[in-house]
């Protein structure tokens, strides 16, 4: 998947993936894509409830290797 920008959360455990990827998406244009990649397993359900909270779209979540990614379209 294409994306604009991409941010690396290996080895940070909840809440801090949530708070960089907000903090990244502040700076991203309406429409642009987040790629983050994380390896808290929590990561999966945390980037689901905040893309519903802040009206962000999670595009698209995988797993692979111990390491969960995640896609979200800034709104």
């Amino acid at each position: 998947m294409d994306f604009h920008k991409e941010l690396d959360t290996r080895g940070l455990n909840c809440p801090l993936p949530i708070l960089k990827a907000k903090k990244a998406l502040a700076d991203m244009h309406s429409g642009e894509i987040l790629k983050v990649v994380a390896t808290d397993p929590g990561s999966m359900r945390d980037f689901q409830a905040f893309a519903r909270q802040t009206g962000n779209e999670l595009v698209e979540q995988s797993a692979a290797n111990d390491e969960f990614t995640h896609f979200l379209r800034r709104r």
